[in-house]
């Protein structure tokens, strides 16, 4: 207990509750990944028979494309499926069964990677409770083994934008989050109530009927006012969508943003009635441009579903004439069909399908789910296609010979070759480059790092969260010095954000490093931990991040983390995070033997990577808050571990009442174990779960359980 105890308070007591999910994208086949470029162009294109199911028989002379109305020479075809064997059904967990931990997914196990993005800028409070209900429904029964998933509100601050998880935790977290926005565009039903203009109370007043002319000029200023706020709204959720895009580009494959939103109009009406393109007709030219070259396919969910456009008992209606009235319905009929104008195209022009008219959201993801199976259809340009000279745009056109089949593409791109989309173009600024990485959903992987932040409570100073980060030394420009050491420069910029989007706490720093040769050799091989401590001012969801910027190598890493800070003055059982130390056989032997010595280990690296050897011995410790006392003020505390790989569980351990030997605080108590990393554990990742039952509490607060994933290695 000795050992783990100096650990325990070197860090302080530790609760962790998820894991950042940020896999790194790996280089993957030709075959897999939709791009454009100077060389080979290729497209997903998606063929459908007339009731819209994906047909996947096709073969290669059934199957045209044209690049600016020119048939091309197709020199790849293939068929990607997206239909997999369907998972048996797990039974419905018991009452106050003990979660199973799930795992972060690896980049080479995803296999569909979706963006749920609320676009709480336009939705109405109605709208919003409709997608909630949708999006509880995709975790709940939707969602399968090998789904990345982010839920991402349009409206919210940059700290909402969630990183991309399997994680259904985090998704009922972000979907918590998922509600009306009192200062968007949406008001409380899909449309306004109908309220008369100044001349028309004035005319009503007078017993009157309002001047036809008078009544134009005042409705064409209220609209094109209506139009011009709509448009500001619909031009941030378009700057959104364009970030969103631009992450998901450096994602393997082939990706999904399905769109849940009230609609928005591409085209403005002015002051004096005329329709004009404006921002937004920029705006999304620019979107679809991106998504195209991304890879990146939309799918839009009108979430007001099938509405009806008549007068309602909330609209007040002064000038009964019917010529009057009839603009009014009008008017209403097409604000929907403008309005649904923007979603469709969005989605046309990427490749994806527009949902409308239907109250039932969640069918309208499976319609979305079931439209991931493509074709992936290459072709050589032309020495024309990117001589922007000739061509500012390269129109494509698919054509299916099959009778009664047609076809879903994108509708082409703007003529830049070999475009680059980044996070961090090389004209800004560094400290531009450090702030798009922190804010960014996506992780940045010029550094790798690894980031294990974890909860404390300090009997002194309360809550905290302590970020342990381990930082890839190979990824830091070491210069040499004149006295023989070596020196690297970077800067740290460290935020925790709270589930409102808005920054709670931040520090920023640079960094010197000046080391000897012997410990620049093991910085480079094993990396070192950097970590940072922010107070918790009140319990609640935050994600805390961190980006690393190399001053003189100029590579940026990034990384992210999810974690709610439980209320411990409710007086529920909570068990901390699992602080680990790894050993290797002589070591553990040396640490059980009284007279073996003093083990030094690095328990703040074996914490933060969490990477262990296989054949050696995996120490743990945590703490145990809030356990109930008897009439001895003794607890009466029982723990039991669990290791689960690839979902299997693979040790489930015996219950052992909690040592008590050398506790002082009962309400912070101490526990530790060790796991042997031989026998037929290989290597891989795994997930050690430590379960705490309090006996002296009532049934439905008894148990709590924490959970930490680690990787054996040979």
């Amino acid at each position: 207990m000795r050992i783990l105890s100096v650990i325990l308070l070197s860090i302080t007591s530790l609760t962790i509750f998820s894991f950042a999910q940020t896999p790194t994208p790996t280089a993957t086949p030709d075959t897999e990944v939709v791009k454009i470029s100077t060389a080979l162009i290729q497209l997903d294109v998606t063929v459908v028979d007339k009731s819209g199911k994906v047909v996947g028989d096709l073969r290669p002379d059934e199957i045209e494309i044209y690049e600016n109305g020119e048939k091309q020479k197709i020199t790849n075809f293939s068929f990607v499926s997206s239909i997999r064997p369907a998972a048996q059904t797990a039974a419905a967990p018991e009452k106050n069964a003990v979660p199973v931990p799930q795992a972060v997914l690896r980049p080479e196990q995803v296999r569909r990677t979706f963006a749920l993005v609320v676009d709480d800028l336009s939705l109405s409070f109605e709208s919003a409770y409709q997608t909630r209900r949708a999006l509880k429904k995709f975790v709940d029964e939707q969602m399968i083994d090998g789904d990345l998933v982010a839920i991402i509100r349009t409206g919210a601050g940059v700290g909402a934008l969630q990183q991309f998880t399997s994680d259904k935790r985090l998704l009922y977290a972000a979907i918590e989050r998922v509600k009306w926005n009192p200062i968007g565009n949406g008001g409380i039903s899909a449309f306004a109530p109908i309220e008369p203009t100044f001349s028309e109370m004035t005319a009503a007043a007078a017993g009157d009927s309002a001047d036809a002319e008078e009544a134009g000029n005042a409705a064409n200023t209220q609209r094109a006012f209506e139009d011009f706020q709509s448009s500001v709204f619909a031009t941030g959720t378009l700057g959104a969508l364009k970030f969103i895009v631009q992450g998901m580009s450096e994602l393997p494959g082939r990706k999904s943003v399905i769109l849940f939103s009230d609609g928005f109009k591409i085209f403005e009406q002015d002051e004096h009635g005329f329709t004009q393109g404006g921002r937004v007709a920029e705006f999304l030219q620019e979107l679809v441009d991106v998504a195209n070259r991304s890879s990146v396919v939309f799918y839009t969910i009108d979430a007001r579903g099938l509405q009806y456009t008549g007068f309602t008992a909330a609209d007040q209606i002064t000038d009964t004439s019917a010529e009057s009235m009839n603009a009014k319905m009008a008017e209403r009929r097409n604000q929907l069909s403008d309005t649904q104008a923007g979603l469709a195209y969005l989605a046309e022009e990427t490749g994806g399908i527009a949902v409308k008219n239907s109250n039932d959201l969640s069918g309208g993801v499976r319609r979305v789910l079931d439209d991931q199976s493509y074709y992936l259809i290459a072709y050589e340009p032309d020495a024309d296609t990117f001589d922007a000279a000739k061509r500012k745009y390269n129109k494509i056109e698919v054509k299916v010979l099959r009778n009664g089949l047609s076809a879903r593409y994108r509708s082409g791109f703007f003529n830049v070759a070999d475009k680059v989309v980044s996070n961090a173009p090389v004209s800004q600024t560094p400290l531009v480059q450090l702030q798009a990485a922190l804010t960014s959903p996506f992780a940045v992987n010029g550094i790798s790092l690894r980031l294990n932040a974890l909860f404390g409570n300090d009997t002194k100073d309360g809550p905290y969260v302590r970020s342990l980060l381990h930082i890839d030394g190979k990824g830091l420009k070491f210069t040499d010095e004149k006295d023989g050491t070596k020196k690297a420069v970077f800067d740290v910029w460290a935020a925790s954000f709270g589930d409102n989007g808005q920054p709670v706490d931040q520090i920023g720093k640079t960094y010197t490093l000046i080391v000897k040769p012997e410990t620049y050799k093991k910085m480079v091989d094993e990396g070192f931990v950097y970590y940072f401590t922010f107070p918790v001012k009140k319990p609640g969801a935050y994600q805390y991040r961190v980006a690393i910027r190399d001053t003189l190598g100029e590579k940026i890493g990034s990384a992210s983390q999810f974690i709610e800070v439980p209320e411990l003055r409710k007086g529920r059982l909570t068990a901390s995070s699992l602080v680990l130390q790894s050993l290797t056989s002589a070591e553990w032997q040396r640490l059980a033997d009284p007279n073996g010595g003093l083990v030094r280990t690095d328990s703040m690296t074996d914490t933060a990577i969490r990477r262990v050897k296989l054949n050696t011995v995996l120490r743990y410790g945590y703490e145990i808050y809030n356990a109930r006392l008897d009439t001895t003020k003794r607890p009466n505390i029982q723990t039991k571990i669990r290791v689960f790989r690839d979902g299997k569980l693979i040790l489930d351990g015996q219950q052992i009442s909690l040592d008590l030997s050398g506790q002082t605080d009962m309400q912070r108590l101490r526990a530790s174990g060790a796991l042997s990393l031989g026998g037929k554990m290989l290597p891989g990742d795994y997930i050690l779960q430590i379960i705490v039952m309090d006996n002296l509490a009532p049934q439905n607060r008894r148990l709590a359980t924490q959970f930490i994933q680690f990787e054996i290695t040979e």
